[in-house]
């Protein structure tokens, strides 16, 4: 696939500008992944909601925000990527009004589903935005940006909820965790709709796929369900329900092939799995993620159950990842264009460095020391996976994208999104059956009860270092590539 060439005379002198507008948005989709997860508790005080709704009231977001990245980037490539981005955000600060005013659990839950769409909508639009706005130079450092917000997003989400939730009380401070979508949504709208250029995307519009949008979205949502389910109630037959959900999406990777390729509008152009670059991209997304998310969780868990931190305390020490995030993204985005795919092997191997350091320094710390000095102690791994991390986020995403065209730039932003999006999902579901795994049979209170969930926090991690380690394969063998090209 060509590479798309621009002239210094086609950028906008505004790009840097509009792409903090853009993130404006895309840092509120992914910050209302996390900041409800320290509200659960309230929310369910106030509106009486039980486990399995409160359960949901998670899933349901991540769910929803999974199934359609994909049908959005196409529609952001074919319909103009701002006239999406501005449904995407109108829909998300309508919904968000709706969840921070719930009278009753089933309000909150239906808000929440229709929050992740509008929030899924957001996103591919602005990768998609970056492709067409910035030259290949500086697309790595745009991309770095944007993963600095994913980053931030993450390990912010449990510290701005937790701060949020201390300032409102118990029955105010959950809904002002939706309702501060509102101001920050309208603002961007506002930018967006007089800033951004209408005509984006030079191009006629073409016909949904509908057939294969109906078969990616009953694929997607029956692999993602299963799994969001597992985390609510640990029951393995669960997780049988992906296999027919994985013939769903053999069936639509046969439809985009065939039918839908000779009807001459395939919602997704199969080329592109032709791009070494971008399907090693692809994998190394789900694998990152799955690691990555799973291990915030578990974090959280152990602080909190294990440790008995609060929602702020748990925050606090996970800032320490936050921190590292917010340095790695936008320092790894400056070296993409010169050092290639030898960024990502550095910071994967990084990645590895700081979650081993952090299982092993629990290991032996938990139960054996104060809880505050664990945390302490704990603190310098996660800066260190945090600075990692945050460093393969951005060059994945710009590396992936380099040889994909501007036109498709949103649907191949959109299937990074969605690799991501399951990839946190799997994680999620496998570090927690782990962690839950290593407690069963195990009781204690105080330091015993600490070294319990120390061992289990310690065992969990050790499946993202297998998941960190294979995304660091395909790296090094992009980079062997690379470097004999």
């Amino acid at each position: 696939m060509a590479l798309e060439t621009e002239t210094e005379t086609e950028l906008d002198p505004r790009r840097w500008f509009l792409l903090g507008v853009c993130v404006s948005a895309l840092f509120m989709t992914l910050l209302d992944a996390t900041i409800v997860n320290v509200s659960l508790p309230s929310i369910g005080l106030t509106l009486h909601a039980d486990a399995a709704q409160l359960q949901w009231v998670v899933s349901g977001y991540a769910l929803a925000f999974g199934v359609v990245p994909i049908i959005a980037g196409r529609l952001g490539d074919d319909r103009g990527r701002r006239r999406m981005l501005l449904v995407g955000i109108a829909g998300f600060v309508l919904t968000s009004l709706a969840a921070g005013l719930a009278p009753t659990p089933a309000v909150l839950l239906g808000a929440r589903v229709l929050q992740g769409l509008a929030g899924g909508l957001v996103n591919p639009q602005v990768s998609g935005l970056v492709q067409q706005l910035f030259p290949q130079r500086e697309r790595g450092r745009a991309f770095g940006v944007l993963g600095l917000n994913v980053g931030l997003a993450q390990g912010l989400g449990p510290v701005l909820g937790g701060a949020i939730i201390a300032l409102g009380g118990t029955h105010l401070g959950w809904r002002l965790t939706f309702l501060i979508n509102v101001p920050v949504g309208t603002a961007a709208f506002v930018l967006v709709w007089r800033m951004l250029p209408r005509d984006v995307t030079r191009r006629q519009p073409r016909r949904l796929d509908l057939p294969g949008a109906a078969l990616l979205a009953v694929g997607l949502a029956g692999v993602l369900f299963p799994v969001v389910e597992f985390d609510a109630d640990r029951n393995l037959r669960r997780l049988l329900l992906v296999l027919p959900a994985l013939a769903v999406l053999g069936v639509f990777a046969w439809w985009e092939r065939g039918p839908g390729r000779r009807r001459g509008h395939p919602l997704i152009d199969t080329a592109l799995f032709r791009v070494r670059s971008y399907s090693d991209g692809l994998g190394l997304a789900l694998l990152y993620f799955a690691g990555f998310t799973g291990t915030a969780l578990v974090l959280s868990l152990f602080l909190q159950d294990g440790l008995g931190f609060s929602a702020l305390e748990s925050g606090l020490t996970a800032s320490a990842l936050a921190v590292g995030l917010a340095i790695g993204a936008p320092t790894a985005g400056r070296f993409v264009a010169t050092r290639g795919r030898r960024v990502l092997v550095v910071a994967l191997s990084m990645f590895v460095v700081g979650i081993g350091a952090a299982a092993l320094s629990v290991h032996l710390t938990a139960g054996h020391v104060s809880n505050g000095s664990v945390a302490f102690l704990l603190a310098p791994a996660l800066f260190v996976a945090g600075l990692g991390g945050g460093a393969v986020i951005t060059p994945n995403q710009a590396l992936s994208l380099r040889e994909v065209a501007v036109a498709g730039g949103s649907t191949a932003g959109g299937m990074l999104q969605t690799a991501q999006r399951v990839g946190a999902a799997v994680g999620a579901a496998s570090l927690t059956a782990v962690f839950y795994g290593q407690l069963a049979g195990r009781t204690g209170s105080g330091s015993a009860r600490a070294a319990h969930y120390g061992h289990a926090y310690s065992a969990a991690l050790l499946v993202t270092v297998a998941m960190a380690l294979a995304a660091l394969a395909l790296a090094v063998r992009e980079a062997r590539v690379e470097s004999r090209g």
